[in-house]
């Protein structure tokens, strides 16, 4: 159910780089193919009816196409490689905290201490991490044998399993955790990360053919040079790569990570999509060479755990990604397997870094986290050699990018949202902590923060009070007494829409819930009505055309469950209680919410008596009189309610009319027009009421509560 860029069959044999115009537009093409697709298949929301009658307000499960679009403004994405890296459509649950194990030596060795286990506790907690558990390789694989310890080989060094934010990139290993600490504690000052000056050289260069487009457009690279590695570096290099492909890279199928020695490749590279007949290379721990596509079979046969449950990202696409050096060596088939040409070792000096990627912005920040990582074991401690990519339009970017970010944050709001008192110079300091630095205003009112690459996490302003608060310590904050007592309650119009979901329970329709936004076509067209441009509220670059705009009315999101459903049995009525939102220069935000009453009928007659029942049995549990019906409840109420001749395009003239209460127009009912029922896709005549039930929000005394 995820979008993707579907693969364009080619000519076997054809060189894949012979026509990159082509290829481009054919992978414009299969994306926009893709997603008439799915648009297609996700026309309109399948929902279950309970028999008439039935009371069940549960609401309807999504589909796996429907659960698709669930929050699509902002999950992540891989639909549109050409995309903003923030326009997102799959849904992903949210990442687990990561653990992170390391050993206790190791880490008080960079610590330039020694802690007791308390004594670390305590540490971690200070700094917003955790100390889950105290153990060691040997006790782990005794715990896996289930106590059987006779024949148990392992390291009896201790180690530290650490709970480590989600977020917190830069601290997935030993090096990252160990800088992290002694900047807080003050022991190191923040490292400043820069880039190697290559006056005078030549920078590796990858070049990035076109096809890459069909099946993982973007790449980026750098190098580290004079790399110093020994055991315990390999394998927390090793380590930090597997735990970002768990976390930020989600399994492989964002990023994927390469490393290489430099001394066994030569540059320029050329990033390629081939079909998988024309890659053969030896992969790491293998002794032969295989084909791609025979290489993905033997994993799905001999590793699925492994390596073959990152098969199936690849292997239905006609082109696989891969790797060349200028001898056409392979580096790597991402996201599967390196090849063992170039596999790193204890003696590497140079490593080649590359992370393939179908979205550039977390590429970034997985290669800046690596690169700042380790780093500190080159040459030069903290310089990272640039890379020359030149992506399939021809234009040539400098990877990685170590620049700071900047932002700007009041003062004021920290010590408001944290309730404390500081000076702004004390949050300045507390920030050092944090490796966030900056320079005050003139009038000390504001921060101008540098954001070093190490904290992809720091966002927004509520970021960096977080980090104040860490720094200064949230159990130093004085506990207060809240200067205002409230007392929660449920908002009324919340009360009265609940028993407004059992009255019309009780009247025999069924309850449905659709989705707040919906397309144009059928806000507007679809219904007869005209978009006047200032009636709903437009989503800003939408992810798909069905959600264009926040609705203005249930009407359509009605008909359009009467369309999806048309093997229900007759007659089939249902209702929904919601809010619509509609544009308004009153409100702060531009746009309010209106919550409303819908009720359709759909049989063989019109059954435009029996909506016009239910906005009579509606008005008389909202306790509001017809004109002229009950002159001492009208007086008591302070009003009555009406209809009148309408002309709304949505219903069939001469069969509609206007709900009048209380001087203004709340409401309308009538048959629904032949050509909207059309539009829907409805093969039976239907009659709907749309009440605004606002203006009916009031006490027992008719004192209104909104």
């Amino acid at each position: 159910a995820d979008a993707v860029v579907r693969p364009v069959p080619t000519a076997r044999g054809a060189r894949s780089d012979a026509q990159p115009v082509c290829w481009l537009m054919l992978a414009l093409i299969a994306n926009a193919v893709s997603r008439s697709a799915r648009d297609a298949a996700t026309r309109a929301p399948r929902v279950f009816l309970p028999a008439v009658g039935c009371a069940c307000r549960q609401p309807p499960v999504p589909t796996q196409t429907e659960r698709l679009f669930v929050g699509s403004s902002h999950r992540d994405c891989a639909e549109n490689p050409f995309s903003h890296p923030r326009r997102h459509l799959r849904s992903s649950a949210p990442a687990a905290m990561p653990t992170v194990g390391v050993k206790r030596d190791l880490l008080f060795e960079k610590l330039g201490r020694t802690y007791t286990d308390e004594e670390f506790d305590q540490l971690c907690f200070e700094y917003g991490i955790e100390l889950d558990d105290v153990t060691s390789e040997k006790e782990m694989l005794t715990k896996n044998r289930a106590g059987d310890c006779a024949d148990v080989e392992g390291d009896e060094d201790v180690i530290y399993k650490i709970d480590i934010p989600a977020n917190r990139y830069d601290m997935l290993c030993v090096e990252g955790i160990a800088r992290a600490l002694n900047i807080f504690n003050g022991t190191m000052p923040s490292p400043q990360y820069t880039l190697a000056d290559m006056t005078g050289k030549t920078p590796l260069k990858m070049v990035v053919k076109p096809e890459t487009a069909l099946v993982r457009p973007f790449v980026v690279c750098a190098v580290l040079r004079g790399v110093k590695l020994d055991q315990a570096r390999y394998n927390s290099f090793i380590d930090l790569q597997d735990k970002l492909h768990q976390n930020l890279c989600r399994q492989r199928t964002l990023v994927a990570i390469g490393t290489h020695d430099l001394s066994t490749i030569s540059g320029p590279f050329s990033y390629e999509a081939l079909p998988p007949q024309e890659i053969s290379f030896v992969p790491l721990k293998q002794t032969r060479a295989f084909q791609a596509d025979e290489l993905l079979q033997h994993y799905l046969d001999t590793d699925r755990q492994n390596l073959g449950k990152f098969v199936p990202i690849i292997k239905d696409s006609v082109v696989y990604p891969v790797i060349f050096d200028a001898k056409r060596t392979v580096l790597s088939l991402p996201p599967i397997i390196n090849g063992a040409h170039s596999a790193i070792s204890l003696a590497t000096r140079d490593v080649f870094i590359e992370c393939t990627a179908t979205d550039l912005t977390k590429a970034k920040v997985v290669l800046n986290t690596v690169v700042t990582m380790f780093s500190e074991y080159a040459e030069t401690p903290f310089e990272v050699e640039p890379v020359e990519v030149v992506d399939a339009f021809g234009k040539t970017l400098i990877y990685p990018n170590l620049a700071s970010r900047k932002i700007d944050v009041g003062v004021d709001y920290i010590n408001a949202t944290l309730g404390t008192g500081l000076a702004p110079t004390e949050v300045q300091s507390l920030l050092r902590k944090m490796s966030l630095f900056g320079e005050l205003s003139a009038d000390g009112a504001r921060l101008a923060l540098d954001v070093p690459p190490t904290r992809s996490d720091v966002l927004h302003a509520c970021d960096v009070m977080e980090d104040v608060g860490i720094a200064y310590g949230y159990n130093n904050i004085e506990r207060k007494i809240p200067a205002t007592v409230t007392e929660g309650r449920e908002l009324p119009i919340n009360q009265l829409t609940e028993l407004l979901r059992q009255e019309c329970a009780a009247a025999g329709f069924t309850e449905i819930l659709t989705w707040a936004l919906t397309s144009r076509a059928e806000n507007f067209d679809q219904l007869r009505r005209t978009d006047d441009g200032a009636t709903a509220v437009e989503i800003g670059n939408p992810a798909t055309a069905e959600f264009e705009v926040c609705r203005s009315t249930l009407l359509s999101s009605a008909l359009k469950t009467l369309g999806a459903n048309k093997d229900a049995p007759l007659p089939v009525k249902l209702f929904e209680v919601s809010d619509v939102v509609l544009l308004s220069g009153d409100h702060h935000v531009g746009a309010r919410n209106e919550r409303r009453l819908v009720v359709v009928v759909c049989n063989k007659e019109s059954g435009f008596e029996v909506v016009h029942g239910m906005l009579n049995r509606v008005m008389e549990v909202l306790g509001v009189p017809y004109k002229g019906a009950d002159p001492a409840l009208e007086a008591k109420a302070g009003g009555t309610y009406s209809w009148q001749e309408a002309a709304d395009a949505a219903y069939f003239p001469g069969r509609q009319a206007k709900v009048v209460a209380f001087g203004k127009d709340v409401g309308h009912f009538g048959v629904v027009h032949p050509e909207v029922l059309t539009a829907f896709e409805i093969t039976y005549p239907v009659s709907a009421l749309e009440l605004n039930l606002e203006p009916f929000c009031f006490d027992q005394f008719y004192r209104p509560m909104m």
